[in-house]
């Protein structure tokens, strides 16, 4: 016999409504966003949506920045979610890739969050300090990641510090994204006028890093072969 559930206690349950209202909110407010544009998001519409008063809204979100910084600071973990395969190849180049893609995919599967987070949408919009956390741990996983790629390769392209390659990398993903967002939302990833120049740009890196391998090969040949030369003197 089957023994019936508890019922929450009336805190636990308070708690629980209370955190699946704001994720409703949320949810509207998204809808609102992908719909009307990421700075055209509305109270009322958002209300009106999950149907309660636009008052209402007050009692779990202080206004319309807080709705944004929450927005925000989803978007970043959904976006960490996506780069996660990404950061466990074991190549660079299929690391380098990856993130492509996923930046990409990120953005065509949440438009209103990849302009939110990656963009500057909503003027006077500032994450809070809660969230910038969330996005520069974000930043600061790549950059060891990279570091340690750097470190197998036994040299890194044009001589670019981990953060330095870190930020060339994400330039060069919003990049490729922003211009297939702007002009060709509906085709997938690796298809386009954009789209597809992904392998390109993984090459441009593979060529400048295999230029700086062989440069930091030839200097440690030469470095040896001086260091022989003292020896035999």
């Amino acid at each position: 016999m089957k023994t019936a559930p508890k019922p929450f206690a009336p805190q636990t349950r308070r708690e629980r409504n209370r955190a699946e209202m704001r994720a409703a909110i949320l949810d509207a407010a998204r809808a609102v966003m992908r719909q009307d544009g990421v700075a055209a998001l509305n109270l009322n519409k958002v209300a009106a949506q999950i149907g309660i008063k636009t008052p209402s809204l007050y009692e779990y979100f202080d206004g319309k920045m807080a709705i944004y910084d929450a927005l925000f600071r989803r978007g970043i973990e959904i976006f960490g979610e996506y780069m996660a395969p990404a950061l466990e190849q074991e190549a660079w180049s299929a690391g380098l890739r990856a993130f492509i893609e996923a930046y990409m995919q990120f953005a065509l599967a949440n438009p209103e969050l990849y302009q939110l987070c990656f963009e500057r949408p909503v003027p006077g919009f500032v994450p809070s300090e809660e969230s910038m956390r969330t996005s520069l741990d974000l930043l600061e996983v790549g950059r060891k990641r990279i570091a340690q790629w750097i470190q197998a390769q036994g040299s890194s392209p044009l001589g670019l510090t981990p953060a330095m390659l870190n930020d060339l990398s994400i330039a060069v993903a919003h990049g490729i994204t922003a211009q297939h967002m702007a002009n060709e939302p509906h085709l997938p990833i690796g298809k386009g006028r954009y789209g597809s120049l992904i392998p390109a740009a993984v090459a441009l890196f593979q060529a400048a890093w295999d230029d700086s391998s062989e440069r930091a090969a030839l200097a440690s040949t030469r470095k040896t072969r001086a260091h022989k030369k003292e020896r035999q003197k």
